[in-house]
């Protein structure tokens, strides 16, 4: 059997990351930068108010309390050109500019309010409530570099530079696709034999949560004719396909019978628990990877934590490896078959306690819903003692 790093290895040595694209606004959140963004503009571009109040000298409100004339309003947005003179000072609203004259804001709450006099009745140094042009951001600086995730924070910016698009690469579209004859869609009556279909939910719920583009395929059955043209449309839109199902070794397998002898996508058994039989490879003539995963609904999350996450981080542009672990202190002993690395559903405090829950079968989906982590067994470990310390990944 291949093991786990061996075959995280080839998956991330066989995708690729996305081609930037010209990306709006609107369209970049968890968009990955593929060019740097910097300010044509000092930022704020202009000296303006940090707070409602008034506009004054600072020497003129040395001695209070002290009342000066109002001459006018400055509102946000304001083109006009105003000075104070001394002796007077002007009311002022949040981010309109500073008059010239003026080196300091009263706040308002520091005054009567008054619209025609003002009584102020503390003291405020220069500089006092202003935001100074440049002080963010100085003309031509950097704000983002290449390789920086977008999320909100880097969105504003980029508009606050005046930008409408960037460069970037783009969320990851990824086509979900469950196989079996025996799945029902969740609403549908169930026949003898029948289980309603999950896994499409969790598997692309798990996409997006990657963030990667998720998007649900029409469960297939058993026939691999089926399948094949099935995914033949989903090319068209995806940068990857997920399939679940249909790769162990028994019959009616049609993931397996449908992609084996187009010679692109292997079919291996990993040395893990669970998730021992996996597929990976290439469709059409843009190579769109293929991540064939087995059935089981444990089994399925529990791969694409370890091999689909790591790839579409790499397809994103973002450092791509296997999951990162803490260490914590197991609180019931564990066991593990000799020769795979086991990925036990626990769960994971506040204080690095980590327990196992109950219920640990590849099949047992309400066991996986109450974990938030995996304990992770090594391949030449078959049993592990209450309070031992083990990797854990947090989900």
């Amino acid at each position: 059997m291949k093991s786990v790093d061996e075959h995280l290895a080839e998956i991330l040595a066989t995708v690729r990351p996305l081609a930037p694209l010209e990306l709006e606004l609107d369209q970049a959140l968890g968009a990955t930068l593929a060019e740097e963004v910097s300010s044509p503009v000092p930022l704020p571009p202009f000296d303006n108010s940090a707070m409602d109040g008034y506009a004054v000298r600072a020497e003129d409100v040395a001695d209070v309390p002290v009342t000066l004339p109002v001459t006018d309003d400055v509102p946000a947005g304001s083109v006009e050109l105003r000075a104070v003179g001394p002796g007077h000072t002007m009311r002022i609203m949040t981010g309109a500019p500073l008059p010239a004259g003026a080196d300091a804001v009263v706040p308002v709450e520091w005054t009567d309010g008054g619209t025609v006099s003002v009584r102020i009745s503390r003291t405020v140094s220069a500089g006092n409530a202003i935001r100074r042009a440049g002080e963010d951001v100085g003309a031509g600086e950097v704000v983002l570099k290449p390789g920086t995730l977008i999320g909100p924070a880097q969105l504003g910016i980029i508009a606050g530079v005046g930008r409408r698009r960037v460069l970037a690469r783009p969320r990851p579209r990824v086509v979900v696709v469950s196989t079996g004859a025996e799945l029902v869609e969740p609403g549908g009556q169930l026949a003898p034999g029948q289980i309603w279909e999950s896994n499409s939910f969790t598997l692309t719920a798990a996409v997006r949560e990657a963030g990667g583009e998720g998007f649900r395929g029409e469960s297939v059955g058993d026939d691999p004719g089926v399948l094949l043209d099935r995914l033949d449309t989903h090319l068209m839109r995806a940068d990857a396909i997920i399939t679940s199902g249909g790769v162990s070794m028994g019959a009616y397998e049609p993931v397996k019978e449908a992609l084996s002898p187009l010679g692109t996508v292997r079919f291996e058994k990993v040395a893990m628990q669970p998730g021992m039989p996996q597929g990976f490879g290439v469709l059409g003539e843009d190579e769109v990877p293929i991540f064939a995963l087995p059935g089981n609904p444990v089994s399925s999350f529990v791969s694409f934590m370890l091999f689909v996450r790591p790839a579409l981080d790499k397809m994103r542009g973002l450092p791509a490896g296997p999951p990162e672990t803490v260490t914590a202190r197991v609180t019931g002993p564990l066991r593990s078959p000799a020769g795979r690395r086991s990925f036990l559903r626990g769960v994971l405090a506040a204080d690095r306690t980590v327990s196992p829950v109950h219920g640990q079968g590849s099949h047992q989906l309400a066991a996986l819903a109450s974990a938030n982590a995996l304990i992770v067994v090594p391949e030449d470990e078959t049993e592990v003692p209450e309070g031992a310390s083990v990797e854990v990944i947090a989900l």
